[in-house]
């Protein structure tokens, strides 16, 4: 067999949860889609590259992208750097024809989304977005009963991303609070919130925003004394309708105190209804409408337990019954993409689905700077 040489571009932290996933991936899918070996990994200063290829075992530390997008070497790509540094690593990727998995955001801007479509038409590898919320059975499930047509014509959604780091005033400044690095709660995390609800009941036909920067300054990493300026929202709020005529809201927030990774997913239909809580990614929530009330019926909300029942290839390891982590919907999205590689086939989200989601956040940005509601291209 192959073995597919790897290099990762960043190894901040989802450079480590991309990592992880080549690690474990033998204990949750036989057979494995392939074999890889990590060979390479860039990062910005050669202190910090050194550091991570001996935590990855690998032969090479770099800290120039081209020396795994250029290399005749390495048979897949991951970019796992800040928004801002994805557009040139996935031109320079796709112009050799390496197998890609991008971290979200596809780029930073529509104009840079313009110019990986272009790019698409002579690209011959295998792509797909790291949108791994997809890849909890309670999604995958939930995705089926759309499809199925159990819940009829989607009336109404909601769908919101909560984080609290940003709720501290104190809390210093970051490249995600930054514009030019591509920061912001749109791209960080209503990116994913926004695929999920696009993969569901989409596609969107306009959406109407409004974001708020709750502290227009904050002290500067590595010398609190000093303040920078925040120019990247944090919290984003949108009504927004479907092609298919449902309407809702959507929101995401890093000052929302009190809560941890919460994404949390609504969908009203004629016939019935689905929610989805990250914080209890064991479980898919539905409810049938066609079903009587009592005393002639048991009409009401069922727990489904979805729990990590995964279709083979995926093994029973550690059970399926057993309750289920945020990095297994990772591993699921990783597995999903290597498998692809490994068949020659389009990876499903592709590059196609980054630039729609691209598009999508732009809409909301622009939306929001002119108080209007904006049509989604």
């Amino acid at each position: 067999m192959k073995t597919f040489r790897v290099g990762i571009i960043g190894f901040g932290f989802i450079g480590k949860v991309h990592a992880y996933g080549y690690r474990n991936l033998p204990f949750f899918y036989d057979p494995l889609p392939l074999k890889a070996e990590i060979t390479h990994v860039v990062t910005s200063r050669p202190e910090t590259a050194e550091k991570a290829r001996q935590v990855l075992g690998a032969q090479v530390a770099a800290t120039e992208y081209r020396a795994v997008t250029e290399n005749p070497e390495i048979d897949i790509v991951h970019i796992c750097t800040p928004n801002s540094e994805h557009k040139d690593a996935l031109v320079s990727a796709m112009r050799h024809q390496k197998h890609i998995f991008c971290d979200k955001p596809l780029v930073n801007t529509s104009d840079e989304a313009d110019e990986i479509e272009a790019a698409l038409p002579e690209y011959r590898g295998v792509a797909q977005m790291t949108f791994h919320n997809r890849f909890y059975p309670a999604m995958l499930h939930a995705r089926r009963l759309v499809d199925q047509g159990v819940i009829g014509q989607v009336l109404q959604f909601r769908g919101s991303y909560l984080h609290s780091g940003s709720a501290d005033p104190q809390a210093p400044l970051r490249w995600k609070l930054t514009a030019a690095a591509g920061g912001g709660v749109i791209a960080d995390i209503a990116s994913h919130v926004l695929d999920c609800l696009d993969w569901l009941v989409g596609p969107f036909k306009s959406v109407q925003a409004a974001t708020h920067i709750a502290f227009p300054e904050r002290p500067l990493p590595g010398d609190p004394t000093r303040r920078g300026k925040v120019d990247a929202e944090d919290c984003v709020l949108i009504m927004a309708e479907l092609a298919a005529g449902g309407v809702g809201l959507v929101e995401a927030s890093k000052i929302a105190t009190g809560t941890e990774d919460e994404l949390h997913l609504e969908i009203y239909g004629t016939r019935g209804a689905l929610r989805f809580n990250l914080m209890d990614a064991h479980h898919l929530e539905y409810y049938d409408a066609t079903t009587p009330y009592p005393p002639a019926g048991s009409r009401g909300w069922t727990r489904i337990d979805t729990g990590q029942r995964y279709e083979a290839p995926a093994t029973s390891f550690p059970s399926p019954k057993a309750s289920i982590g945020w990095l297994r919907g990772h591993l699921a999205c990783l597995a999903n993409f290597l498998y692809a590689v490994a068949e020659n086939r389009p990876a499903e989200p592709g590059l196609e689905q980054g630039i729609r989601i691209q598009r999508l956040m732009e809409a909301v940005r622009r939306s929001a700077k002119e108080c209007s509601r904006v049509l989604v291209e």
